[in-house]
């Protein structure tokens, strides 16, 4: 798997990065969701330089300009519920994607810290064939991006897999190592120290479907 590090060179998106994890403003939801989706802004331009481009010639009201423009196909899928700000930050850079959107939620049946992934809900576009952006803010064990992705390739084989994470443990990417081909593409905005005894990202910035939209039952 290729890995794509961006907090490695200072960028406003360390900035984003900071705000998103600090407790005193935890509390404004919309300052958080505006965050992460202007950090999935970030990460598309940044994967944009790994996409293909074709020559164009642009009509000026005083002339012709040649120029590039992306000739991949590209279907954005997002992990419900805490990908949705992440997903427009995608759609507002790749305007002509189509999309997707998959849940896939942590399933105690014991009530204890083992958990499983339940994956109950898909609607996403044919992209056999395109380029497959999968996005969710985090990467803490890595089993469900990896239960996403098996249920995905159930439907179709993509061009290219390219997987944006904001914030990454090094054991969810070891994860995606041992079970995701070695094709794919992650972009991580940090990687982080490590996961605690409950399989939460530390430092982290805490449950980002919560800081989203509020707590759920």
């Amino acid at each position: 798997m290729q890995i794509h590090n961006l907090s490695e060179n200072n960028s406003v998106l360390n900035h984003f990065l900071g705000q998103i994890r600090n407790v005193n403003i935890h509390n404004d939801s919309m300052r958080f969701r505006r965050n992460i989706e202007r950090i999935g802004e970030i990460m598309a331009y940044e994967l944009s330089k790994d996409l293909h481009y074709k020559a164009v010639e642009i009509q000026t009201p005083l002339g012709i300009k040649k120029t590039t423009e992306i000739s991949d196909q590209l279907v954005i899928c997002s992990i419900l519920r805490a990908g949705f700000p992440m997903h427009t930050g995608f759609l507002n850079y790749f305007d002509s994607a189509e999309n997707g959107f998959i849940s896939a939620s942590r399933h105690h049946p014991n009530n204890d810290d083992y958990f499983d992934i339940l994956v109950e809900y898909q609607a996403i576009a044919d992209f056999n064939g395109k380029y497959l952006l999968l996005v969710d803010p985090m990467l803490a064990t890595g089993q469900s991006i990896v239960a996403v992705f098996n249920r995905l390739m159930e439907r179709g084989e993509a061009k290219e897999i390219h997987i944006a994470v904001v914030i990454a443990a090094p054991e969810g990417i070891a994860y995606l190592e041992q079970h995701l081909p070695d094709t794919c593409h992650l972009w991580v905005a940090s990687l982080d120290e490590k996961l605690n005894e409950h399989s939460y990202i530390v430092p982290g910035l805490g449950d980002a479907g919560d800081l989203s939209y509020g707590t759920k039952l």
